[in-house]
This record gives structure tokens, sequence and C-alpha cells, in this order.
């Protein structure tokens, strides 16, 4: 950790072509189950998952997000969450790739020109997967995390480095976000290779330990009025960008729930009752334990349904984009990140209430649900959702967020 990460140039034959949703959800369980295999082993080794980052470019669903005047399908958003779900319960690390892309994309579709959409949703169709950095205080060079930009000609001069930056050391292509103070919103695309940028890999969070998390070094980067989104002034104003972001982050929440469960029920169902001596009694037989699986089991059939709800919100936003479809949408949002949060940390905390302390062994690495639901809930923490949504409710201010995360 620490390095300079160098993704190996190679050519990448065009994605295939998704058709349909269906497809999307068929192809999405086909890689999981591959990709569930040898999670442990890489969490426990932190072997970054280049050739599983690979297949999911050639899978096609990189690009199911993109507008169907494009050549998309215009997936719909409780469909791609559900994508990502399914991804997240085989290794929400390789998830957290598409939760990256997906909000790009989205950004994009709202304020790229015509011909910049065009480019990079080709791109994504044939495979390319994008990541994003960011910035908050623009050019004041008060923490070490701002940039410092200066005008060059038509475009701009970047300086600086960004926070831990999700997937990036999977991306080929880098969105950048900045808040400047006189500029006002900049964006921009730019390839991963170009001049000045350089990654790090140095992640070294106990959870999602092969995610490819990095730091951004910008070196002088030159931002022409081609990587520079033409219509960027449209990601301040209400949008439903950070809502696409927010509900793919909980779905990567929502697969932890669903994978410590599983975990939960195959240990249980392979082991005697911890409290009898005589090792006859199954576990599978205590009502305790089976009231508790169904506990929950009930409650991520709840979150899944209120992810599905906040999808639908998103989608009918996205087509009338107005600011009570876009506060319709947040609040939803809010509720889908709160429920699938809890029942992440629950479902993990579960699995070794019910499993006992056999299943604490290193070697079963059955730690990594609680690790990978603990590291996923911090970015977005349950009291700053409840927080905006009784906000809303109890003094009517709105939860309009632009496209800073």
């Amino acid at each position: 950790m620490g390095t300079v990460s160098q993704l190996h140039e190679r050519v990448r034959p065009p994605a295939h072509r998704v058709q349909s949703e269906e497809e999307a959800l068929d192809i999405a369980r086909s890689l999981a189950a591959a990709f569930a295999q040898q999670a442990s082993d890489r969490d426990i080794n932190r072997i970054l998952p280049y050739d599983e980052a690979e297949a999911l470019s050639q899978s096609g669903l990189l690009g199911i997000s993109v507008p169907s005047e494009n050549g998309g399908i215009d997936i719909s958003n409780s469909v791609l969450a559900e994508v990502i779900a399914i991804l997240a319960e085989a290794d929400p690390s390789i998830a957290q790739i598409l939760q990256t892309h997906f909000h790009v994309l989205e950004a994009v579709r709202i304020g790229g020109g015509e011909d910049q959409r065009a480019l990079l949703f080709d791109r994504a169709i044939t495979g390319d997967r994008f990541g994003s950095i960011f910035s908050e205080a623009g050019a004041s060079g008060a923490d070490q995390h701002s940039w410092h930009m200066t005008s060059d000609g038509a475009g701009f001069r970047l300086n600086g480095r960004s926070r831990p930056s999700a997937s990036i050391l999977f991306s080929d292509w880098i969105a950048l976000f900045a808040a400047a103070k006189r500029q006002g919103p900049m964006a921009a695309v730019v390839p991963r290779n170009a001049e000045g940028i350089q990654i790090i890999d140095d992640w070294d969070g106990f959870g999602q330990r092969t995610s490819g998390n990095g730091t951004v070094i910008l070196h002088n980067v030159y931002l022409d009025a081609d990587t520079l989104l033409l219509d960027r002034e449209k990601l301040a104003e209400p949008t439903v960008i950070d809502c696409v972001n927010q509900l793919t982050r909980a779905a990567i929440n929502l697969g932890i729930a669903r994978s410590a469960l599983a975990a939960t029920m195959e240990f249980v169902r392979a082991r005697s009752h911890p409290g009898e001596s005589d090792g006859d009694e199954q576990a599978v037989n205590d009502p305790l334990i089976v009231t508790r699986i169904g506990e929950i089991a009930v409650r991520i059939e709840a979150a899944t349904a209120t992810m599905e709800r906040a999808g639908g919100k998103i989608d009918a936003a996205q087509i009338n984009l107005t600011e009570d479809h876009v506060i319709d949408a947040a609040l939803s949002v809010a509720a889908a990140q709160t429920m699938t949060a809890d029942i992440a940390m629950e479902a993990a905390d579960t699995l070794f209430e019910l499993a006992g302390t056999a299943s604490a062994g290193i070697g079963l690495n059955l730690d990594r649900h609680w690790r990978n639901a603990r590291i996923h809930t911090l970015h977005e923490p349950a009291r700053q959702k409840y927080h905006i949504v009784g906000n809303y409710h109890l003094n009517g201010v709105k939860p309009l967020k632009s496209w800073l995360p």
C-alpha cells in the first residue's frame, strides 16, 4: 500500500450489449456466483480484483444506465440498485465499482453536452469504467484535500490531492468535481492516464479491503473545453445525481446484509446447538435461533421494498425534473439508506450472536461481513439522514443537494 497504481493498458474487446432489465439481472447473478468463490481469499490477502473488474466490463452491465437515445436500455433505478445488491452479496468491493460508475454517468447525463454524452456513454457501453474525485474547498488551500485551480486560456489548471476515492484504482476515466469559489461549479471527465494524474494505492481500511480505493494527486492537470462538462451549471441545480449515488450505496448495504444472513444460516445448519454437551441437538431446531433468523429476513425484505420504492421515485424525477419530485426522491432514498445501513450492521452482528465463538476463527474470515458493513455505512451515517428528513417535516427545510456528495 502507498504505492503508485498502474492499471495495465490492455486492448479490451467490445462488451456484451445487454438488451433488457431481465438480462441485466441474469448477468448479475451469473457474475455474482463467480465473484463469490474467491471473495474471502481476496479479502484476507488483499488481492485486488482486476480480473473480476474486467469480467464486469465485458458483461455489459456498465452500460445499462445509458439513455436509450444513446444506445443503452435506460434501466429503471430500482433494477439498477438490485443489480448492485446482487453483486454486493457476492463481493461488496466489486459492487462498489458500479456504484461510483453510475454516479458519474448520471452527472454526465445532466451536465454533459450532446457530443460529450455521446462519447462518454459509448465508452461505458464498450466497457470502460468511470470513477470520481471531489474537492470541497476550491482554491482556498485551507484543507489538504482542496485543489488549487487557476484559469488557463479556455480551461483550467488543477493541482492538489483528493480524499480517498472509491474504486479509483479500477477506473478508465476520472470525473473531477470542484466547488470553486470564483468560477462556480466545475466538472470534467478525463482519461486516467491524462498528463499530471497520479493514483496512489493507499487504502488501509479494515473493511472493503479490495474495493480499489485510493488517493489521486493532481500535478498541473489541464482541463480544456473538451473535458469540461458544457452544461456544468445544471449540476448546481436540484437534480437526482446525488440520489442515484445514495441509492446505489444503499444497494451495497443491502447486499452485505444478505451475505451476512446467508453465512449465518450456512454456519448454523452445520452446527450442533452450542449449549448441548452431547452434540445431538441441532441449532436449527432452537426456536430462538429460528425466530432471530426470521427477524433478519423480514427486515431485509422490508429494506429491499424501501430501496425499490426509492428507485421509482428517482425514475419519476428523471422523467419530470421538478423540485417536488427531487425532494420526494431524496426523502425516499434517505429512508432506503437508513434501513439498509441498519440491517447490514444488524445482520453482521447476528451472525456471531447465533453462530457463537466457533464462528470467530480467523481462517473462516466471517468477520469480513461486519468489517464491510461498518466501513461502508460510515460514508453516510444514519443520524445525518434522520436529521435531513426530520428537518424537512418539522421545519420545512428542503433536502436539496447538487452534485457534491
